[in-house]
């Protein structure tokens, strides 16, 4: 494990997907999603995703520089297909589009699908937040290889089918939820994989349906449990399925498994101008009171105390952006080669020994 700073991750990833083909300001845009991942502690959707992405552009699974396109629209609503470029992108010109909809019309929604990995959530919800709207986005995989069982099963029907929701407030830190309706992201299972660690009970059954701390177990026919794990997972479950309906057949890319194994990610995404419900000003003063009143609970023993949804993430990226972004050697070595097949290891300063 070695810690790197954001700005060296920065470049490295901007010069490789360039390198893979990716225009200048595509590579520029998704880095600046897969750095603010690893900022905030979710790893799980940063630079470890890079390989993955680049052999994805490799087999056509993932095209820079594909068309952006409209096929049906209204006032308040959009449905866009990505023809299987970069979620980044895709997603964050959908969610632009819907916030400048919603300040028009006082709420909006889309659906995206045809597109790549979009990555963290809460990525785009904060758009709408900063803009002084609430903003929700679901995903789903499409039709691409699962990794969630649904509860009472052993094999894997779902995706982990996230659900980001982001708040105005007059906080110091962003407020919103990003969560996975999994025990864990898959982007987790990835990591513990890379870094030779075990997985919490609870979070993957193996193909037998035994539970295991192994990370291993997932890509061997095991799968991930629903959110609530073996006792409580229906309520993982039920949520993983309203994304599905929202996600893959709303958007029309279904369920299920196709055989190509193409990463298909369907989204929905609504904003609503909190203006157009109470005055924004107000809004946030009693969010940021809210907040604070939760806080103020005596913490439980053993307890650092309650955080408001968004305050670890945030605490997180201001060591982090000192400190730097620890990135496991297994990714490292990724990355090195990768650079090295490019053509590339002196101009982005890796040395014989990293």
């Amino acid at each position: 494990m070695r810690k790197i700073s954001a700005e060296r991750l920065d470049q490295i990833g901007r010069a490789l997907f360039v390198a893979a083909g990716t225009p200048e300001a595509e590579a520029t845009l998704v880095m600046r999603h897969i750095v603010g991942a690893n900022l905030v502690g979710h790893d799980s959707h940063g630079v470890i995703q890079i390989p993955t992405y680049i052999d994805r552009i490799k087999v056509g699974h993932i095209v820079p520089g594909a068309p952006w396109v409209i096929v049906k629209e209204s006032a308040t609503t959009t449905v866009v297909d990505g023809h299987w470029g970069f979620g980044y992108v895709a997603n964050e010109r959908a969610m632009r589009l819907t916030i400048e909809k919603a300040e028009k019309n006082n709420v909006a929604a889309a659906t995206v699908f045809r597109q790549g990995h979009i990555g963290r959530l809460s990525s785009y919800t904060q758009m709408a937040a900063q803009a002084g709207m609430i903003g929700l986005i679901t995903a789903d995989s499409g039709r691409s290889p699962k990794a969630v069982a649904p509860f009472g099963g052993r094999e894997a029907r779902l995706g982990t089918n996230p659900i980001s929701m982001a708040i105005p407030s007059d906080l110091d830190a962003p407020l919103y939820l990003d969560m996975a309706t999994s025990a864990a992201a898959a982007g987790k299972i990835a990591v513990a994989v890379a870094r030779n660690e075990p997985v919490p009970p609870g979070w993957v059954i193996d193909s037998e349906g035994k539970p295991t701390t192994d990370p291993r177990q997932l890509r061997q026919g095991g799968a991930l449990l629903p959110l609530g794990g073996p006792d409580g997972g229906y309520k993982g479950t039920g949520l993983a399925v309203m994304v599905e309906i929202l996600c893959g057949l709303l958007t029309g890319l279904g369920f299920g498994v196709e055989p190509t194994g193409r990463h298909n990610d369907g989204c929905f995404m609504a904003v609503f101008k909190v203006d157009a419900f109470r005055p924004l000003a107000e809004f946030k003063k009693e969010v940021g009171e809210f907040a604070r009143y939760l806080k103020e609970t005596p913490p439980s023993e053993g307890s650092m105390g309650v955080l408001y949804p968004g305050e670890i993430e945030h605490r997180r990226e201001l060591d982090r952006r000192q400190n730097g972004i620890e990135v496991e050697d297994a990714t490292w070595s990724k990355l090195r080669a990768l650079a090295e097949g490019y053509g590339l290891n002196d101009r982005l300063g890796f040395s014989n020994v990293e």
